[in-house]
């Protein structure tokens, strides 16, 4: 059983779902300046987070928890960190050559797209910085579980 001062409560959410809800020893977030580390009974805050690589290290779990983001807001307050994902996908589910492609695809769209054309631009863009958030995820997870 873990003892209540060594953890906070996490919630994690999408545009879509609930991803995940429970106990965390600490996680690591990319925040807008830089990555961001949150331990138990952290000062409150709230943060606009960017692309990349979300940790959280769970009770009694040799391995982090690993998500690739696309941004969105972290608020930290009362031992409970509550974090809302534009797009968020956990680690596993990613295939590196298909990520690859994804992200080959979204640049051939940035330089086809007309430059007026600010929707379609943005949807690219979107598409590429989530493609590099799952690219530096799975690049974490090679790493650090050898």
């Amino acid at each position: 059983m873990t003892h209540t001062n060594h953890v906070m409560k996490v919630d994690i959410v999408d545009s879509e779902a609930q991803i995940f809800s429970g106990e965390a020893e600490f996680l690591v977030a990319p925040a807008s300046e830089g990555e961001i580390g949150v331990y138990p009974h952290h000062i409150a805050l709230i943060s606009k987070l960017k692309s990349g690589v979300l940790r959280l290290q769970l009770p009694n779990e040799q391995f982090q928890l690993v998500f690739a983001i696309s941004g969105g807001f972290m608020e930290v307050k009362a031992n409970h960190v509550t974090i809302l994902a534009d797009i968020l996908q956990r680690t596993e589910a990613l295939d590196e050559a298909k990520v690859i492609e994804q992200k080959n695809i979204a640049k051939s769209r940035l330089r086809n797209t007309e430059h007026n054309d600010k929707r379609e631009l943005a949807k690219a863009h979107a598409a590429l910085e989530i493609a590099i958030a799952q690219l530096k995820a799975v690049e974490y997870i090679k790493k650090h579980r050898v």
